[in-house]
């Protein structure tokens, strides 16, 4: 492994307990986070100079945001391109540190979709309304956020002849590690997962049983919808020199976008062009990871991007994930989704923020479902629609 610069750390993080929270706004979930997210790395509001905010709700924003806090800050960043935003806003966060804009930087989320009762999956049909540029080879047909997803999955089992037991495997490695999550077994509870299966471990059989949702996704193959959030503190190596916890260091970051496109290919996701550019930028490869904390709106999520982040071959994943290797306590490396991922510990609409803080979890050894000697992790978020546009966001993170 090479020697990595140490230009940008995360010092602090916190992730809101509760995944259904009612009476809570959105706006009281961010900041709550941000001064447990503060207290965590030993600073204060007045430290904070650099405010990253995907505008995606109430109150909102870099105006909005920096006049409720109370702050001034000298770098304001509202980047948004879906679930990878916060891996977006983690590379330019690096970057305004190490160019000297800024000291301090906050990340922070907050979501009430379950309370809220949005349809995500099946919301934001087409077909409706006016015609517009981007929806015009769609709208006669209806196309919903889910069925997109199913359409890749269609794809790739039909392209590489890749077995449901595959796709499957994702969700039992990812319950599996749920289980080991309180905060996720009460997440499970509050949601009433126990009206359609119990709150345990499932198997390959339980997956592949469960009620089709969009053919060929069944339901234990799709995320929930919880409320949530929560924050990270990003900090120069300055500053990181007295901070109350060990830093994790960003090494790597890769930022890219994807569409659809005459002959493209919708199994590769914009993971094949950001991962290469993080990987490259850190100097290590993905044989060298230890925690994958890769997306999972749904599990056809999850298997092209361990593809396109260049853990095992376009096509290959089928014989990637066999015999359980993607879990914590199995000496293969890397580690899926140590917290449960969105699958069953939350997914409030938009998870790139909790893929950084597990990582970061794991680099202190705080992990539920903790991996000895982990040294390196890779959080690799998606946003947008897969099968459409979307983005890919990579940032490889080294611990002190």
């Amino acid at each position: 492994m090479a020697t990595q610069e140490r230009l940008a750390a995360i010092a602090g993080i916190h992730e809101y307990p509760l995944r259904v929270a009612p009476g809570v706004s959105a706006m009281q979930i961010k900041v709550e986070s941000i001064r447990a997210a503060l207290e965590d790395a030993g600073l204060s509001w007045s430290d904070v100079d650099g405010l990253y905010d995907c505008d995606e709700g109430e109150g909102g924003g870099g105006l909005g945001m920096a006049a409720y806090l109370g702050i001034k800050p000298t770098v304001t960043d509202t980047t948004q391109v879906g679930g990878s935003a916060f891996e977006f806003q983690t590379a330019h966060a690096l970057r305004d540190i190490a160019g000297g804009a800024c000291n301090v930087a906050v990340l922070s989320y907050g979501s009430t979709s379950h309370s809220d009762r949005r349809a995500i999956g099946t919301g934001g049909m087409t077909g409706q309304g006016r015609a517009n540029w981007q929806g015009n080879m769609e709208d006669p047909y209806g196309l919903t956020l889910i069925s997109g997803y199913a359409m890749v999955k269609m794809r790739h089992m039909h392209e590489y002849g890749t077995p449901e037991e595959a796709f499957a495997e994702l969700s039992v490695v990812t319950r599996a590690h749920a289980m080991r999550n309180p905060e996720a077994v009460k997440a499970m509870v509050d949601l009433e997962f126990g009206a359609v299966h119990p709150v345990s471990e499932i198997t390959i059989d339980d997956v592949l049983e469960s009620r089709v949702i969009a053919d060929p996704l069944h339901l234990l193959e799709c995320c929930m919808v919880s409320d949530g959030g929560g924050a990270l503190v990003i900090v120069s190596p300055e500053v990181a020199q007295d901070i109350a916890k060990p830093p994790v260091w960003i090494i790597g970051t890769g930022e890219a976008t994807k569409y659809r496109e005459n002959g493209g290919d919708i199994t590769t996701t914009a993971g094949a062009q950001s991962a290469p550019i993080a990987f490259g930028q850190a100097g290590v490869t993905a044989d060298e990871i230890d925690i994958a904390m890769i997306y999972d709106s749904f599990s056809i999520t999850t298997a092209t991007c361990i593809e396109d982040l260049g853990f095992c071959g376009k096509g290959e994943i089928g014989d990637f994930v066999q015999g359980g290797r993607l879990r914590f306590d199995n000496p293969l490396r890397p580690t899926l989704n140590t917290d449960g991922g969105g699958l069953s510990s939350n997914h409030p609409g938009m998870r790139g923020l909790f893929l950084l803080l597990e990582s970061v979890r794991q680099l202190r050894g705080e992990s539920t479902s903790q991996v000895e000697g982990a040294s390196l992790a890779v959080a690799h978020g998606n946003g947008g629609t897969l099968g459409g546009s979307h983005s890919g966001g990579t940032i490889v993170l080294a611990r002190d």
